[in-house]
Formats: structure tokens, sequence, C-alpha cells
């Protein structure tokens, strides 16, 4: 394991900093326990990703976050190979393998023509205000409907205010018929009862004139009168 990074002059090349310190890294045989090429040489494999970051980040990139590593492998292209053959659960310390088509064994010189992606914001730009000026459409049509709905409520809320007067007199008349047919039944019922007792009267006075002494003849006159009353229309 080396205790120093190799030096190498990154003034007389155009490649970045970062790709010449990972291809030294790779190249380093002394560190194939950790980072070494792949048997074809087309890509390279991180053997231990915890030990690769706590001992030989910090010796070539000065920091050991395996993340940011991987990050900057992906902002120059590099693609995380897929080996389905080793599939299963895997861990922090499994195996990773990256590959780039300019970053190949015995290659160097094609390291100039790996690039660092840039965004291209002149695409970007009008595509974000393509898509402002959707939303602005599609909120101005959501209020719209909201404005809809708020006047369908009120319309709404008229009615069921003039709903609820006719309800509300609706009752105060059925109240009103309630007490006319009451005081009708009570009518009706007192008629009743004077009938009975009028009915009731007319049936004591003959027994009264009969029942009493020295009185039959004229108890007899007293009935045939009542008599002749009663057959009267």
């Amino acid at each position: 394991m080396p205790n120093k990074m190799h030096s190498y002059d990154t003034n007389s090349s155009n490649v970045p900093a970062f790709l010449v310190k990972l291809w030294k890294l790779v190249e380093d045989s002394s560190c194939n326990d950790l980072i070494a090429w792949s048997d074809n040489g087309m890509s390279f494999i991180i053997r231990d990703q915890a030990r690769f970051a706590k001992e030989l980040l910090p010796q070539y990139f000065k920091h050991n976050n395996m993340a940011s590593f991987i990050r900057q492998l992906n902002m120059y292209g590099f693609r995380k190979v897929m080996n389905y053959e080793k599939s299963g659960l895997r861990n922090e310390n499994d195996e990773m393998e990256f590959q780039h088509s300019f970053f190949m064994k015995d290659q160097e010189h094609l390291l100039e023509l790996i690039k660092r992606k840039i965004p291209n914001t002149k695409m970007a730009e009008p595509i974000v205000k393509a898509n402002a000026k959707d939303i602005l459409t599609d909120l101005t049509s959501i209020r719209e409907k909201q404005e809809n709905m708020d006047s369908m409520l009120i319309k709404m809320k008229q009615e069921n205010e003039l709903l609820w007067r006719e309800l509300t007199s609706m009752r105060q008349k059925h109240k009103a018929q309630e007490h006319v047919i009451q005081k009708v039944i009570q009518f009706l019922v007192s008629i009743v009862q004077r009938s009975n007792q009028n009915i009731g009267v007319q049936r004591k006075i003959p027994r009264m004139l009969h029942d009493s002494p020295g009185n039959n003849a004229k108890n007899s006159q007293v009935t045939r009168s009542i008599d002749a009353l009663r057959k009267k229309p």
C-alpha cells in the first residue's frame, strides 16, 4: 500500500487533475487489492468500498467520501457496470465496477477525450419557460373553475335560503291549521255534551212526575204534552 501519491505533471496536458489521479491510482499495482483494472482492461474495479474510502481516497483526493468520488465519476461520464452473475444482497464492502469508453488500460492518451459534463442552460431555459407557461395556463384554468364553483355555491345558498323561508312559512300555516282544527273539535265536543245533557233531562222529567203521589192525572197530562213536543218536527 503506497504512503504517498505518485507525482504527475498535470500542467503538461489538458487532462483534468481528477482523471490524472484516477489513472495513477488504477495503474498502481500496489493498490490492486482495493482497486485494479478488470481482466479485459476496459473498466476498473473497486474491491472494498470501505477500505478504499478510508485508505486511498484521502491520499489521492484529500477526502474519504465515497459518494463524492462516485459523483465525480458520473460527472465525467463513467457508468457503473452491473454484474448480474454476482447478484444477491450487497453491502458497503462489495465490489463496484466502472467503465468509460476513453478510460482503458494502456490507452493513457485517450484521457484527453474525456470531458466533464456541462449542463446545457441554453436548452434548459426554453424548457423552463415552456413549463412556466403551461403552469400559468393551468393555474388560470383552475382559477376560473374556482370562480365558477364560488358562483354556484352562492346561488345554491340563495336557493337554500328561499327554500328555508318557504318551509318556515309552511310550518306556521300548519300550526295555524292545527289550532283551527283543535277549536272545531272542542266546539263539536261541547255541542255533543250539551245534547246529551238535554236528553237526560227530558228522560228524568217523566220519571219524576210519575213517582210523585196524588199527581197521576197531572203526570199523565204532562207526559202527553212532552210526547206531543217530541213528535213535532
